[in-house]
């Protein structure tokens, strides 16, 4: 067994893990944060997606002891208290989401997309980036349609915040 020590959500946690266990497992096995999904187990599908230090990483792809030290963030972690964030509103919404296997990681895939594109996302680039996850109830238009109004939301923020 080895040790592993990683900020969840912000967050100090710790704990024991065999060598071979996936960072998704870890995180619902071990932390019980069970927002993180375990949809195919070949890393095609994205249910996992989680944040490892800023960036969207698919979490049945990485071994718990790789993220030793990281700084992790789930969905669990998303939002501010009781206020979603933007994406998860937009979701909300737009009805981007039918059963919710899969909202989750597409939110987190989100996210992260938005914060590479600086929230100047055209509906291409999101059908592009969403490449990785898979969604077998809603036809992806509510979730294009979702991640667009949350891009330019966020960039509004961000520019009301810059101007102020």
């Amino acid at each position: 067994m080895t040790k592993v020590s990683m900020t969840v959500n912000g967050r100090a946690m710790q704990g024991e893990v065999e060598d071979r266990t996936l960072l998704v497992q870890f995180l619902r096995d071990q932390l019980l944060l069970t927002g993180t999904h375990v949809g195919c187990d070949t890393s095609q599908c994205g249910a996992c997606v989680i944040h490892v230090d800023g960036r969207a990483v698919k979490s049945c792809t990485m071994l718990a002891v790789q993220a030793s030290g990281s700084e992790i963030l789930t969905i669990e972690g998303l939002a501010d208290g009781q206020t979603l964030h933007p994406v998860q509103t937009a979701f909300r919404e737009h009805h981007g989401l039918q059963c919710g296997y899969c909202t989750p990681g597409m939110i987190m895939t989100a996210v992260d997309m938005i914060r590479r594109h600086d929230g100047v996302l055209d509906e291409k680039t999101v059908r592009e980036e969403l490449d990785g996850n898979i969604c077998r109830c809603t036809g992806y238009h509510n979730i294009v349609k979702a991640i667009l109004s949350a891009a330019e939301t966020m960039g509004s923020s961000e520019t009301r915040l810059a101007a102020e």
